[in-house]
């Protein structure tokens, strides 16, 4: 393990212990534990860390006010239709049953030279884990991530999928 990804998982083990210096106060948002929405907010200390290693050009799955990047797409303007090949993304996307195609749009832009860096949640026993993530570079986060407003951690472990351009690997 690099040691950005151990600062990555110490990070990470802080946040599941509710030690995170970076964030303030926040209010309990029972929403983000239920299936009324597939949305989660991306800890700011973890897209930090990231963005460091990385250099984030696009974020395709955001709203305007929760974009990570400058430039960015909304449901409204529909990011897997866009091209990402010329970008370095993250990309936290819906978690709901269109993960899928988030998923194969990350691997595809990768093939077509964009560099794809994918919260999502370890879910290794689903078709999108086996058709597209085990193909990526897999880092999974130790504990459980604490999402947008949320005071409780999420209840699923999460995963951080690389994709690089090709020769890039």
């Amino acid at each position: 393990m690099n040691s950005r990804s151990h600062q990555i998982q110490e990070r990470a083990e802080l946040d599941r212990k509710g030690i995170n210096s970076r964030s303030s106060p926040s209010r309990p948002s029972s929403i983000h534990f239920s299936s009324k929405s597939n949305e989660w907010g991306t800890p700011k200390w973890l897209f930090e860390e990231l963005d460091r290693e990385f250099g984030f050009t696009l974020d395709p799955c955001s709203t305007h006010e929760n974009a990570k990047c400058a430039r960015h797409f909304t449901l409204a303007e529909d990011g897997l239709s866009r091209d990402w090949s010329r970008d370095i993304v993250f990309m936290n996307p819906p978690y709901g049953r269109e993960i899928g195609l988030w998923m194969e749009k990350a691997f595809r832009s990768a093939s077509a030279g964009a560099t794809v860096v994918c919260l999502v949640p370890a879910r290794t026993d689903t078709a999108w884990w086996h058709n597209f993530a085990i193909y990526g570079e897999i880092r999974f986060l130790k504990g459980r991530l604490k999402f947008g407003d949320a005071t409780s951690s999420a209840p699923f472990p999460s995963a951080i999928i690389v994709f690089r351009p090709p020769g890039k690997q």
